[in-house]
C-alpha cells in the first residue's frame, strides 16, 4: 500500500514555492519528502518539522541549528542545504535530494565488502567530517545509514541534525544523542562530545564495512552500551582471517576507550586511513572477505526502506565497488567510489537484399548452423545451471530456491558464525553462481550463531600458561593488570575478569589480574653500614643494589646516604631497594673571624657554609667583638657544621 496517499502534505506546496511530490521517510523528529522547487525547476529533498514538535521552541532552534551549520559546509562530501523556512505549522529544510542507496544497503546486501571498497567510502566520509570538524562542529551520529551513495558512486555525508559547535558541545542535558552501536564511551559516560566521538564512529563504521558486522552486539541497547565501555573493539582479523595488519591498527587507533589515545580529528584518521592504504598491495585490497555475499544477491524488495535523504529503491548491486584502480580523476578522489559505465550501442548492421535464388541454399545453411549451435549449446552449457544466492537465507528458503532452479539440497552442515544470524546460510558447495549439473545437489553450512565459551579457570597458573589456556578455549588475553597477594605466588594469576565459569563470546578479551608477591614495608636503612642496609633489606625479602656513583652526605664515609625507596614504602618481595653510598661530608677551610664584629663573622663564616652559633657568656652580654673561634682559621671542617665563636 502507498502510505504517501495518507500524507496530507502530498501535492501541496509549501511556501508557494515547493510542490511536495511524494513521502521518502519518517523519522523521530522530521518527515522527509520529494519536492520540486517550481521556481528553480529542480528536484529537491524537503525535511519537514513534525508539526507537533513545531511548537516546541527548542526543537525549532535545533532545526535551524541544522539549517545554519550544514549550509556552513561547503563540501562536494557533505548534503547540501538550499534553504530554511516555516509555511504555517510546518517548519522545513529544503536540501540536495541525492538519488541511490545508503551505506547499510549496502552492508545488508553484500555483507563484508573488499578492503579497497571500504577504505574508497571511508575517505570521502573522512573529508566531509574533517570540514566540519575544522569549521569547528561534531556531527555526533555518523553510521551507515547517514553515508549516502549516489547514482554516480558520490558519497556523501547526511543528517547532520545533532551538529554543534565544538567549543559549546559539553554535554547533551541529561539524554545521550546518536545510535548506541557507534556511540564513544565518553557520550555514554557524560554526553560530552568533541571531534573525537566521529572518529570513534568512523571506526566502529570500517569494522563493519571489513567484516559485515558490528563490533558489539547484544539482547538490549543497555547490553551494547556497556560493552562500549568495559570491552575494546575486537580486530577485523578475527572475523576476517588474513586482513591486513595495517587496517587492524586503523581500527584500534580510531576505536580506543580513552579519546586522548584516539586522532584528534577526521583530518588526523584519514591521514592514518591513506597510509594504510599505500602500505597494502593490490591482493590484499581486492580480497574478497568470507562474509562477502556476491552483488545479485538478495531479490527481497526494498521499495518500502527509505532514508532520510534518499528513496533506496535502487538496488544496491547496480553501485559498483569499488572504484578501478585505473582512470581516477585525482580531483575527484575522495568524492566518488564508483563509475556506472553504459556499454555503447552495438554499431547499426546494414541489411542488402539478397538474390531470391540463393534463398533456399541460405535457409538450409542457417538451420544446419543453428543445429550444431543447439549441440554444442546443450554439451557446454545447455545441461548446465547456476546455483542461485542462497547466503543469509533460512534452510527451508535455500531449499526452496534450489527446487526452483532444479537442484536438490545436498548435505547440511552446521557451524558458528560471529557475523550470521543462527539458522542462516553462511556458505555452499558449490558457491552461489557457480556452473552445477542439472538436478545437481548442492551442501549448504547453516549458522550456529555466535561461538559461546566458558572461561577456563586459571588462577594459580604463570601468566603465560594462562594466557596460552584462554587462547586454547576460544579467548583473547586482555589487559593485565598487578596486585599484591599473600596466597598467589609472584607472576601467577590471582583473578581474571570475568570470573571463571562465565560464559563469553569466542575472541572476547578477557582481564587478568597478576601476583606482584607478598607486600614487604621497605625499611629505612640510611645512616646505615653498606653490609648492614644489605643484611636488613635481605631480612626484609628484598634485594639489594648499589649505585654506581657515591654522594657526599651528612652520613660517615661508607654508610648510605640515600635509599630509593625511601623507608616506609611499599614493595613486592623480591623487589629491588637502590642504594647510594655516601663519600662523607663535604671538608670547607674555615675563615678567620677573630676581631671582626659579630654580624660579619656570620656573614663569613654562613658564605662558606657553616652554621654560626653565639657564646656571650658574663662578659660579652653587651659585646660585639669575635674575642675566639671553636675551629682555627685554616683548618677543615665539615660543611654545614656549625661553628661557635665567642664574643667579649
Amino acid at each position: 500500500m502507498d502510505t504517501t496517499l495518507q500524507d496530507p502534505l502530498v501535492g501541496q506546496v509549501l511556501d508557494g514555492r515547493y510542490r511536495v511530490d511524494a513521502r521518502i521517510a519518517v523519522g523521530g523528529m522530521a518527515t522527509v519528502y520529494r519536492a520540486v522547487d517550481t521556481r528553480l525547476d529542480r528536484v529537491l529533498a524537503l525535511k519537514v518539522m513534525h508539526p507537533a514538535l513545531a511548537a516546541d521552541v527548542s526543537f525549532v532552534e535545533r532545526f535551524i541549528r541544522e539549517a545554519k551549520s550544514v549550509a556552513r559546509l561547503s563540501h562536494p562530501n557533505v548534503v547540501g542545504v538550499f534553504d530554511q523556512g516555516a509555511d504555517g505549522q510546518y517548519v522545513y529544510l529544503a536540501m540536495e535530494y541525492v538519488a541511490g542507496c545508503t551505506l547499510r544497503d549496502v552492508l545488508r546486501d553484500r555483507g563484508a565488502l573488499r578492503p579497497r571498497a571500504a577504505l574508497d567510502i571511508l575517505e570521502p566520509v573522512l573529508a566531509a567530517l574533517g570540514a566540519a570538524h575544522r569549521a569547528g562542529f561534531v556531527h555526533r551520529d555518523m553510521k551507515p545509514e547517514n553515508v549516502l551513495i549516489g547514482d554516480d558512486g558520490r558519497v556523501k555525508v547526511a543528517d547532520f541534525g545533532l551538529v554543534r559547535a565544538v567549543d559549546t558541545v559539553t554535554n547533551t542535558t541529561g539524554a545521550v544523542l546518536g545510535t548506541v552501536s557507534y556511540l564513544a564511551p565518553e557520550q555514554i559516560e557524560s554526553g560530552t562530545a568533541d571531534p573525537r566521538v566521529d572518529v570513534y564512529a568512523c571506526g566502529v563504521v570500517l569494522y563493519e564495512m571489513l567484516t559485515g558486522a558490528k563490533p558489539h552486539s547484544g539482547d538490549s541497547p543497555a547490553q551494547v552500551l556497556y560493552q562500549h565501555l568495559n570491552e575494546d573493539v575486537p580486530p577485523p582479523s578475527a572475523s576476517v582471517p588474513g586482513l591486513p595488519v595495517e587496517l587492524d591498527e586503523v581500527v584500534a587507533s580510531a576505536t580506543a576507550r580513552h579519546p586522548d589515545v584516539r586522532p584528534y580529528d577526521a583530518v588526523a584518521l584519514l591521514g592514518q586511513v591513506r597510509a594504510a592504504r599505500a602500505a597494502l598491495t593490490d591482493a590484499q585490497l581486492d580480497a574478497v572477505p568470507p562474509g562477502a555475499r556476491p552483488e545479485d544477491a538478495g531479490d527481497r524488495d526494498i521499495s518500502d526502506d527509505r532514508t532520510s535523504v534518499i528513496p533506496r529503491a535502487l538496488r544496491t548491486r547496480g553501485v559498483q565497488l569499488p572504484l578501478p584502480a585505473d582512470d581516477r580523476d585525482p580531483q575527484a578522489e575522495l568524492h566518488r567510489t564508483s563509475r556506472f559505465e553504459t556499454p555503447p550501442p552495438p554499431p547499426a548492421r546494414s541489411r542488402g537484399r539478397r538474390p531470391r535464388r540463393g534463398m533456399l541454399a541460405v535457409a538450409a545453411a542457417v538451420l544446419l548452423v543453428l543445429g550444431l549451435g543447439a549441440g554444442v549449446w546443450y554439451i557446454n552449457s545447455g545441461q548446465f545451471t547456476k546455483v542461485p544466492p542462497l547466503l543469509a537465507k533460512t534452510q527451508a528458503q535455500a531449499k526452496e530456491r534450489l527446487s526452483r532452479a532444479g537442484l536438490d539440497l545436498g548435505h547440511v552442515k552446521r557451524a558458528y558464525s560471529d557475523t550470521a544470524k543462527r539458522g542462516t546460510v553462511i556458505d555452499s558447495d558449490p558457491r552461489s553462481g557457480a556452473r552445477i549439473r542439472d538436478n545437481g545437489s548442492v551442501d549448504l553450512t547453516v549458522s550456529l550463531g555466535p561461538e559461546t565459551v566458558r572461561v577456563p579457570a586459571v588462577e594459580g597458573m604463570p601468566r603465560a600458561k594462562a594466557e596460552r589456556t584462554l587462547k586454547d578455549a576460544g579467548l583473547e588475553p586482555g589487559m593485565v593488570s598487578q596486585d599484591f597477594s599473600d596466597d598467589v605466588p609472584r607472576g601467577s594469576v590471582i583473578s581474571t575478569d570475568p570470573e571463571s565459569g562465565t560464559t563469553r563470546r569466542s575472541g572476547s578479551a578477557i582481564a587478568l589480574t597478576v601476583s606482584r608477591g607478598s607486600a614487604v614495608d621497605v625499611p629505612d636503612v640510611t645512616g646505615e653500614t653498606e653490609e648492614q642496609a644489605i643484611a636488613d633489606l635481605q631480612d626484609a625479602g628484598l634485594k639489594a643494589e648499589i649505585a654506581t656513583e657515591q654522594v657526599f652526605s651528612d652520613q660517615d664515609k661508607g654508610s648510605v646516604a640515600q635509599q630509593s625507596p625511601v623507608g616506609g614504602k611499599t614493595l613486592a618481595e623480591g623487589d629491588t631497594v637502590e642504594l647510594t653510598i655516601s663519600k662523607g661530608p663535604v671538608m670547607v677551610d674555615v675563615p678567620d673571624v677573630v676581631g671582626l664584629s659579630v654580624a660579619d663573622a656570620h656573614r663569613k663564616l654562613e658564605a662558606k657554609g657553616f652554621q654560626v652559633e653565639d657564646d656571650r657568656g658574663l662578659l660579652g652580654l653587651f659585646g660585639d667583638t669575635v674575642k675566639k673561634q671553636s675551629v682555627s682559621a685554616g683548618d677543615q671542617a665539615p660543611k654545614g657544621s656549625t661553628i661557635t665563636i665567642q664574643i667579649r
